[in-house]
């Protein structure tokens, strides 16, 4: 009895010091995660649940600020295994259930901790005597035999820490290679300590203890929205769960907003989204944008807000977010967008029900698809080519318009030309346009870079979009001399919006699809810069020509600088035929 007291001491004073005695030696013990809660009210909530069928409940404050509930602890770690695939199999615990070692894990709340049991033997040597107010420097030796000990999870957590903190860029895998080991390093070499590439254990402490209290201050929760389907870390001292409107459910606040992207879906569906976003007000217009077949990104800033959108397509499944906030706060929101970015994970098999809420506009990329009536007179593009506001746009778009709009003012058409299907419209007040045209003649070889600038979908955006391509040929589709072929995306909005070439000169104007010929996805014809220029000075316009040499722009200069010149244009009331 005597000897089992000791063994069971031994055990006792192990578990108090985060060790325990396998026999031979000491070991740190593995525990079996079930769950972990954001603060301790709710994990003590949880607990006193868990503990109803598990006597063996622990429950500790985590390196990460959170609060874990564990089983255990185990001092085999294929003892723990075996209980872990028991537990699940019968369904006791949640399937996401893990192994976890002790190095993560800190205070204990649960079983409330008494005062710590005393061990009855000595188990190892007794430590050094330190003198008070001193502490004995830990040995590279001892820091890596440490590292040596800790678990994949307590690894993982490392390197979050370190990609936080803008000093790791790599997988989160708990792998510590040449990657992890320089990133420690860079962070030791910031701290003023020498470059080991592995932590000791007051600094693993003291870079944990920073990005928990940094993660705090900006409010970092993660949230599960089983609606959307969405797991995401969010600053929810700064946004709150506002409504569903599909395909969005809205976390919004004074100055930020969120959106989790969640839709079904493909291709087309997924390049729908693609340019409705850059239609929000929340998106500036400038800005890096990619869009391939399963996902995009969208980099928008300006003086006043900087955002950023992505989404991916698998199975069927759209699912992304989009954050925007204001530009003074690039600091502080950039880090947030890190976690964001880092912890974005599609959970479930389903998207956000339409019935949750009503339909936003954005979703007017139906419009283009077919699967709503198109309005009467639909709206189209256009582009600035004077100081006065004059602008240049497609002549089918608005032959019966009595009274057309250029954006909402009211305009009158002073030149048309069928042939070259060009139209002029004057405002009937001048203005002065943010940003004039400058045509560039001739053409660039085939194959050379153009954007296009226009308003997909006219109706419900505030700001062009721009599509990036390629030119075909120096011909229309039909060999036409005056026109060209785009390798392009172009919808019935782009209608006379401008093609720009790299250094953002105006190629040409995109014309529409005629009733009789519908063009293969990918495939636009433009009317050439050059005839548009000699029309033009016939009566008695004068473009502004495009310098001979121009350097190319950066797609975000490119964009602001479509932006500036392109127009909605719409009709206020049409002329009845006949």
């Amino acid at each position: 009895m005597a000897g089992i007291r000791r063994t069971v001491g031994r055990i006792l004073a192990g578990v108090a010091a985060g060790m325990i005695w396998t026999g031979s030696v000491w070991a740190e013990p593995t525990w079996i995660q079930i769950e972990a809660k954001p603060d301790l009210p709710r994990a003590a909530d949880r607990a006193r649940d868990w503990a109803e069928g598990f006597s063996d409940l622990g429950g500790f404050r985590m390196r990460t600020g959170w609060y874990a509930l564990a089983l255990g602890p185990f001092a085999d770690p294929a003892e723990a295994q075996a209980r872990l695939d028991a537990l699940r199999a019968a369904g006791l615990i949640p399937e996401d259930s893990y192994l976890a070692d002790q190095a993560g894990y800190r205070e204990q709340f649960w079983p409330a901790p008494e005062e710590p049991p005393q061990p009855l033997e000595t188990a190892s040597p007794a430590a050094p005597v330190v003198p008070q107010g001193s502490v004995p420097a830990e040995t590279l030796a001892e820091s890596q035999a440490a590292e040596a000990r800790m678990g994949r999870s307590a690894r993982m957590e490392l390197q979050s820490a370190l990609q936080w903190l803008g000093f790791y860029d790599g997988a989160i895998d708990g792998a510590y290679g040449p990657g992890t080991r320089a990133a420690i390093a860079r962070w030791q070499n910031a701290q003023g300590a020498p470059a080991t590439g592995v932590f000791s254990a007051a600094q693993r402490d003291d870079l944990l203890a920073r990005v928990t209290t940094e993660r705090a201050a900006l409010g970092l929760q993660t949230i599960v929205d089983d609606k959307a389907g969405i797991s995401i870390d969010l600053p929810m001292t700064q946004v709150h769960f506002d409504r569903y409107d599909p395909p969005f459910a809205f976390y919004t606040g004074p100055d930020v907003t969120v959106l989790l992207i969640s839709r079904t879906g493909d291709r087309a569906a997924l390049a729908g989204l693609y340019d409705t976003l850059q239609s929000l007000s929340l998106m500036p217009v400038t800005g890096e944008r990619k869009l391939d077949r399963d996902g995009f990104t969208l980099e928008g800033a300006d003086d006043h807000r900087h955002a950023h959108a992505q989404a991916g397509l698998s199975g069927g499944l759209i699912k992304g977010f989009l954050i925007s906030y204001p530009a003074s706060a690039e600091a502080q929101m950039g880090r947030t967008l890190a976690a964001m970015k880092a912890s974005f994970r599609p959970v479930g098999s389903a998207a956000l029900d339409p019935a949750l809420g009503p339909a936003l506009s954005v979703g007017r990329e139906d419009l283009t698809r077919g699967t709503l009536p198109a309005p009467a007179h639909p709206a189209q593009s256009g582009f600035y080519i004077d100081a006065s506001g004059a602008v240049l746009t497609a002549a089918a778009g608005i032959a019966q318009c009595e009274t057309p709009l250029i954006e909402d003012l009211p305009a009158k058409i002073t030149f048309r030309d069928p042939d070259l299907g060009i139209a002029v419209l004057t405002p009937e007040q001048a203005h002065v346009p943010p940003g004039i045209a400058a045509l560039r003649a001739p053409l660039p070889a085939p194959g050379g870079k153009i954007a296009l600038a226009g308003f997909s979908y006219p109706e419900a955006m505030t700001a062009p979009v721009v599509t990036l391509g390629t030119l075909s040929a120096a011909s229309g589709i039909d060999g036409q001399p005056q026109n060209a072929r785009l390798s392009v995306r172009m919808l019935p909005g782009d209608a006379g919006g401008p093609v720009l070439d790299a250094a953002g000169a105006v190629l040409g104007m995109a014309l529409p699809a005629t009733p009789d010929r519908i063009l293969p996805e990918g495939l636009g014809e433009a009317v050439q810069a050059k005839p548009v220029a000699e029309a033009l000075r016939a009566r008695g316009l004068s473009p502004a020509a495009s310098p001979a040499q121009a350097a190319d722009l950066a797609p975000a200069e490119l964009a602001r600088r479509a932006a500036a010149i392109t127009v909605r244009v719409g009709c206020a009331e049409s002329r009845q035929p006949g």
